[in-house]
């Protein structure tokens, strides 16, 4: 079963607010065999889709007419996902709380806190590495020993990364090893390329986007980043120059970007612990241009005495909320 999402232009929900859509702009909606089923969804930072205001009403009619009178729904799209299914190791709107995210996404906790330990590693060099070098223009260029070596260890973490993710795909390796043309399989399945790192505490700065640009024609090269690593990594004499701060940063923030695709970005933002500290000390995370339509949604399952007419609730708090579908990542 696939859905549909939409834009939100009004909102005609019985003794509840008339300007939910104005920060709920996108909707989510499919059909039980009773019922119509919608949840409200942002269109800001991780666009999360709002499972405690889930609207339903008996089904009559289409779907379609149903959202466009309701909820005026403009741009009508399919879902690329069927309900209540999600893709192992890969991360999407709605999954929002801790257990559901680790659940839905076959996540290993003990791998999840040493992928934690290593980012905290990179962000705390990193950020010492600010204490002698300010990322102004003439900074982001220079180089030196210390950014070759964070080069190294942020790019190393990257590949880890990537690996652990396509080891759990039907991908072989293509030459005993894996390489760029394995890795790069993941920029549209993984939607890599969404996310977006800004650091916060430096002025004009640009947004770093490390997997921009990357493409299977080039898969090396289109990563100045990664490319700079392999260069520095083996002829340092040669090729030192290419380890520069701005290099480095974008190897950071491709480690925080694969950290949100595996594990969710909330528990590194919203958690009571040191790494969260820090993520929300140095960087604001976000999705650019994301496609609303590789979003999860999941699929509920209604008593049969349910209402008939129209209300909005919580179908999380009402334990409606159906276990994911966990399918494989097929590369």
């Amino acid at each position: 079963m696939n859905g549909i999402w939409y834009e939100n232009t009004h909102t005609r929900i019985p003794n509840f607010e008339t300007t939910t859509h104005q920060k709920q702009k996108l909707g989510y909606a499919y059909e039980t065999t009773s019922h119509f089923v919608h949840l409200y969804g942002r269109d800001v930072g991780f666009n999360v889709i709002s499972v405690g205001l889930t609207v339903i009403e008996q089904r009559s009619g289409t779907l379609n007419d149903w959202v466009q009178r309701v909820f005026g729904a403009q741009n009508i799209s399919p879902l690329d996902n069927e309900v209540g299914h999600v893709t192992r190791g890969v991360w999407r709107p709605s999954l929002y709380y801790v257990n559901d995210t680790e659940t839905a996404l076959g996540i290993d906790k003990f791998e999840k806190r040493a992928t934690e330990q290593a980012l905290r590693v990179l962000i705390e060099k990193l950020d010492d590495i600010f204490l002698y070098v300010e990322p102004s223009t003439h900074g982001l260029i220079s180089y030196s020993h210390k950014c070759r070596e964070l080069l190294i260890l942020a790019c190393t973490e990257v590949e880890n990364q990537w690996v652990s993710i396509i080891s759990d795909t039907n991908l072989s390796r293509s030459s005993g090893r894996y390489s760029t043309n394995d890795y790069v399989k993941l920029l549209d399945k993984c939607f890599l390329s969404e996310y977006k790192i800004q650091y916060l505490n430096y002025d004009g700065l640009r947004n770093f986007k490390p997997f921009d640009g990357w493409n299977a024609n080039n898969p090396t090269n289109s990563l100045p980043w990664y490319e700079a690593y392999n260069k520095t990594k083996h002829d340092r004499s040669g090729a030192f120059h290419f380890s520069t701060l701005e290099n480095v940063m974008d190897a950071v923030a491709a480690c925080v970007v694969m950290y949100c695709v595996k594990y969710g970005p909330f528990s590194l933002l919203e958690a009571n612990t040191s790494l969260s500290t820090i993520v929300n000390q140095n960087f604001l995370i976000s999705l650019d241009n994301s496609n609303p339509a590789s979003y999860y949604i999941p699929e509920i399952e209604l008593p049969t005495n349910t209402r008939s007419d129209l209300f909005l609730y919580d179908c999380y708090r009402a334990s409606h909320n159906k276990k994911w579908i966990t399918d494989s990542l097929v590369l």
